[in-house]
């Protein structure tokens, strides 16, 4: 046998070690579980690949302002909108009993702000008012659709914004995503397959500003690691059923490299701790095995 394919084979053989360790790992974080969990991981110099469950449509909650705000920005490219227009905020689009760091910030309305302000607010924060602004400007769910379709982003759906989820908790099942689809709309993000470079430059620069769900992908990890992410949670419905707690991201290692997780939890029985420690818990796992 030749040196270069037997190095190749002890290479394989180790990369699959490798990954059968971080499966033993994740599995053992999921036992017993009361949850249907999906996990994907994808490394972008490198290729490497896990996935559990990632063929699983599994309900995205805010995940999606992350699909949202890029389908903005690819107005924006296009010249139909623009970071610096300005955004009427009233009575009819702040609304009440609903998530919006926007609204308390401005709770008599009556102001005008740039968009930029609408997409940080929604992305970063996950603001739930911001984000049907930002459908709104579109013409609807379906612009967003058409634009990951576009972009060949497989196993996603997006049928309703926030105020029809609010008022249906079944509703939420209809915006789904695998997590095999989420780290590919990541990569192609990265890649600057989605949008321009100005645009990819400013939608990662919000997503490493993102300061929610600081006990999930983040909590593990040495400080300052910067991670561009997005979160979603449902919360739990009267039954005590949680039917997502999410998040996806891409982190940048010390040695300049990167990867993209998606870890979603639905249906889950456990408590909110435990849903977001298993993120947690997975984040710090996959960190491990990209820093041995």
């Amino acid at each position: 046998m030749k040196k270069t394919a037997l190095l190749f084979l002890l290479i394989s053989a180790f990369t699959f070690a490798q990954t059968s360790l971080l499966e033993q790992k994740i599995n053992s974080i999921l036992k017993n579980k009361k949850a249907t969990v999906g996990v994907s991981v994808l490394g972008f110099e490198n290729g490497f690949k896990y996935d559990k469950n990632a063929d699983k449509k599994l309900p995205m909650q805010s995940v999606f302002k992350f699909h949202i705000a890029a389908a903005v920005l690819n107005f924006v490219d296009q010249g139909k909108l623009s970071l610096g227009q300005k955004v009427l905020l009233d009575k009819s689009n702040l609304l009440e009993n609903t998530w919006s760091p926007l609204r308390d910030q401005y709770p008599g309305g009556n102001v005008e702000i740039p968009l930029s302000e609408v997409i940080e607010y929604t992305v970063a924060r996950s603001d739930n008012n911001g984000c049907d602004i930002l459908l709104k400007l579109l013409g609807g769910t379906q612009t967003v659709q058409k634009f990951m379709d576009s972009k060949g982003i497989k196993g996603f759906q997006i049928k309703y914004n926030e105020e029809a989820m609010h008022k249906d908790w079944n509703v939420q099942y209809e915006n789904y995503s695998t997590t095999k689809s989420a780290v590919d709309a990541l990569k192609k993000l990265y890649d600057g397959k989605l949008l321009s470079k100005k645009s990819t430059d400013y939608l990662m620069k919000v997503m490493w500003s993102t300061s929610t769900g600081l006990n999930k992908m983040v909590e593990q990890l040495p400080k300052n690691t910067p991670v561009a992410r997005k979160t979603g949670a449902s919360g739990k419905n009267k039954a005590g059923l949680t039917g997502a707690e999410n998040e996806i991201g891409i982190v940048t290692l010390p040695n300049g490299k990167h990867y993209a997780l998606a870890v979603f939890v639905s249906n889950s029985m456990e408590t909110d701790a435990v849903n977001c420690r298993m993120i947690s818990d997975i984040s710090r796992e996959v960190w491990e095995y990209f820093n041995k």
